[in-house]
């Protein structure tokens, strides 16, 4: 699966990060973003619907 983080849209809420840490953490202007482009963790999938501004693409 393919991750991608709209910073754009990114509210820094911080959930992704604490579902998946494998894939999500906090930059420095609190904002998400991904530690890898490619995954098979399925807390990605759960990261990605939890998200409250959908900024998580998995595909």
């Amino acid at each position: 699966m393919k991750v991608s983080v709209d910073k754009d849209t990114c509210i820094g809420c911080g959930v992704c990060a604490s579902i998946c840490p494998d894939v999500f953490e906090m930059d420095d202007e609190g904002k998400a973003q991904a530690l890898v482009t490619e995954t098979d963790l399925e807390c990605a999938k759960e990261a990605a619907e939890s998200c409250p501004t959908g900024s998580i693409t998995v595909e």
